[in-house]
């Protein structure tokens, strides 16, 4: 089964994906040229600035003198990103030789965005008409209630009959690969629904709005719809307030959807509603790799074994109990340990012991996180020989083992599989 990790993809690896004709669709709106602009790599924004009043194409030989020779294969990154998004569009000559021209109208929209601007999708609501906002803090505190809320459904999906917390359209995400849901049974966390709990909040907010939107014509609705709407919201003022009738009906069904994920904020006032964008919702452009929106760490784990959360968080320690025996929990402060037994209950789990020790990487306590390594050698080394025997256990090959000087015997003909199976841990 494919890592959940592996799965999330970007914003622009879904517009990638769409037909032609659907991207061409988004490209008449110039503030989607302009979150597609800004994804690009950097070489590749270069191409695109350079090309964009060039009436004729270029070559593709012509183009490469542009870069130096050590830069070929940036060079080559930057034509294909290109071409998947066909922001570029290929033309071949008499001599088979290939060229390369801008998408028409994404140089037509994005030569009347740079000149003359453009107006924002929505303008906000004056603040004479609406109610007190909340500050950038309490939105913040918000967002990160709403989206530890989610996560706690996902969780505690198999102590109850039938979440009612959230909309149908997000509990079918759920349906789509976190939870089993067979007939007559509480649903269960999957192997990829135990993984997508240690992955990192921007990692796991991808995979959400991937799913989401890969489901929404089961909902009858276009998923460019959906896109296009998306990568509107990175246009929208954090914290400011806009009018709900300005949204199609489409548009008001996301967003009630989206509120429950903490990306906006619902408010009503004697006349009208409005929605209020949190950081979640205007981050949706940024990629996967951005690191700024990262949470302060909160774990300690020492050479015992021995862990210490910082947290007062119930999701914390619910993620904690995926991988390690909780011991006890004071108002700012989890206890526990991993154990032989927690990490072989996890390995049942489907979570692998690289996905165990990057969240504690990720986490750790600021207090040892500039530490090189932030978690013990003997610690990570553990868990990947533990997840070794449990995976030669698995398939009948263990002859022998030793935990405490982390040594094992297995079958011959096992060797190239354990060999495989330890590429795959590092």
């Amino acid at each position: 089964m494919p890592q959940v990790r592996i799965i999330a993809k970007n914003f622009m690896d879904m517009v990638a994906a769409l037909p032609a004709m659907k991207l061409d669709k988004l490209y008449e709106n110039a503030f989607i040229c302009e979150a597609v602009l800004r994804s690009l790599p950097p070489l590749a924004k270069k191409y695109v600035l350079q090309m964009l009043y060039m009436v004729v194409p270029i070559t593709g030989k012509s183009m490469e003198e542009w870069v130096l020779s050590d830069g070929f294969s940036k060079h080559k990154v930057a034509v294909d990103r290109l071409l998947q998004l066909r922001i570029f569009l290929e033309v071949t000559d008499r001599k088979k030789e290939t060229s390369y021209r801008l998408n028409p109208k994404f140089q037509d929209n994005l030569q009347k965005y740079l000149v003359y601007g453009g107006a924002l999708p929505r303008e906000a609501m004056p603040s004479n008409i609406t109610v007190r906002l909340p500050s950038l803090e309490d939105l913040e505190a918000y967002a990160l209630e709403q989206w530890e809320c989610f996560l706690l459904q996902l969780i505690n999906s198999s102590h109850v009959e039938r979440p009612t917390n959230f909309s149908s359209s997000v509990m079918r995400v759920f349906q789509r690969g976190l939870l089993s849901a067979r007939e007559n049974e509480t649903p269960k966390l999957t192997e990829n629904g135990f993984q997508f709990l240690l992955m990192d909040t921007n990692a796991q907010l991808w995979y959400i709005i991937r799913e989401y939107i890969s489901s929404s014509q089961d909902r009858g609705v276009d998923p460019t719809d959906l896109i296009s709407f998306l990568l509107e919201l990175s246009f929208h003022v954090l914290g400011e307030a806009y009018n709900l009738s300005t949204l199609t009906e489409v548009q008001k069904n996301a967003v009630r959807d989206l509120a429950d994920l903490g990306l906006i904020k619902l408010q009503q006032g004697r006349k009208e509603g409005w929605f209020i964008p949190t950081k979640l919702a205007t981050n949706l452009s940024v990629s996967l790799s951005d690191t700024s929106s990262r949470k302060q760490g909160f774990v300690v784990v020492e050479t015992n074994f021995r862990l210490y959360a910082y947290s007062s968080s119930k999701l914390h320690c619910e993620i904690l109990r995926l991988f390690a025996r909780v011991e006890y929990q004071l108002p700012n402060l989890i206890v526990g340990a991993i154990t032989k037994e927690s990490l072989y209950n996890a390995f049942e789990n489907g979570i692998t012991a690289e996905q165990i020790i990057s969240f504690l990487q990720q986490n750790a306590h600021p207090r040892v996180a500039e530490r090189t390594p932030a978690v013990p050698e003997n610690v990570t080394d553990q868990e990947v020989f533990e997840a070794a025997s449990d995976f030669a256990r698995e398939v009948s090959g263990l002859l022998w083992e030793d935990t405490k000087n982390m040594r094992l015997i297995v079958r011959g003909e096992l060797h190239q599989d354990m060999r495989d199976f330890l590429r795959r841990q590092k």
